[in-house]
């Protein structure tokens, strides 16, 4: 499969500017609607493809209920998408400790996801704002849609394996939507430690970037605000990591 990206447009230089000056920017939904040019019905479409996540079995074993789909892709600088084999998830070493020189095994994202305008218009600002981190012809495009849940009296942990990288170069999260869940802080840290950006999506269309090579990130638990129902909390991962030749100057 492949297809080329149209261009999200320009209007990237303030995200790109707070990336390089602090490596973290928040993007506010209004911003991103506007940058996507997706309306309501848009969000809904693509909202409704979270119905159909498969379960997390490796994050069920340390007692997390998350569901996700995954899926892998190359992205040249002219645009042009192309599905990479569906093979399992590997972290680059040192980056996830709790799944270290593991093979994670996840149902591949749906047709109908893949084709959603919505995400190619995603990954067209993605790859917008990650060309202001490194010069690059080629970026490879990592896609999580993820929900967790917290059963009525428990928690969910959208990042049980703590604070950490993700050994590339962009790291984006989208929120898609949350529903009776309290809790779910994002933090950005620097490399000493230091709390970079903190807030908690929780609009629709909010999405936070950080460059990875010089950030860690992590979010705090979700608990049901009422306590007799479930919450929770939809968001898409969405990483790029540079692997082609810088193109050439002039």
């Amino acid at each position: 499969m492949s297809d080329v990206i149209e261009d999200a447009g320009s209007g990237t230089g303030a995200v790109r500017r707070a990336l390089a000056t602090t490596g973290a920017h928040l993007m506010p939904p209004a911003a991103v609607s506007a940058a996507l040019g997706a309306g309501p019905a848009d969000w809904d479409r693509f909202a409704a493809h979270w119905e159909e996540l498969g379960r997390d079995r490796y994050a069920a074993e340390g007692g997390t209920c998350r569901l996700r789909r995954y899926g892998d892709f190359t992205l040249t600088g002219e645009g042009e998408l192309s599905a990479e084999p569906h093979v399992a998830f590997v972290q680059p070493k040192d980056t996830n400790p709790l799944f270290v020189d593991r093979d994670r095994h996840f149902e591949p994202l749906t047709d109908a996801f893949v084709a959603d305008p919505l995400l190619r218009s995603l990954l067209a600002l993605l790859s917008d704002v990650a060309a202001g981190l490194t010069d690059t012809s080629e970026w490879r495009v990592k896609v999580h849609p993820f929900r967790v849940v917290a059963a009525a009296g428990s928690e969910g942990r959208p990042t049980p394996e703590g604070r950490h990288q993700d050994g590339v170069t962009l790291v984006s999260s989208l929120l898609i939507g949350r529903d009776n869940a309290t809790g779910g802080r994002s933090a950005v840290f620097d490399e000493d430690g230091g709390e970079l950006l903190t807030t908690t999506l929780a609009e629709r269309g909010t999405l936070l970037l950080g460059d990875d090579r010089r950030t860690w990130h992590a979010v705090s638990p979700i608990r049901p605000a009422d306590a007799t129902a479930s919450a929770r909390r939809d968001v898409l991962v969405v990483t790029l990591t540079a692997t082609g030749q810088a193109p050439p100057a002039g």
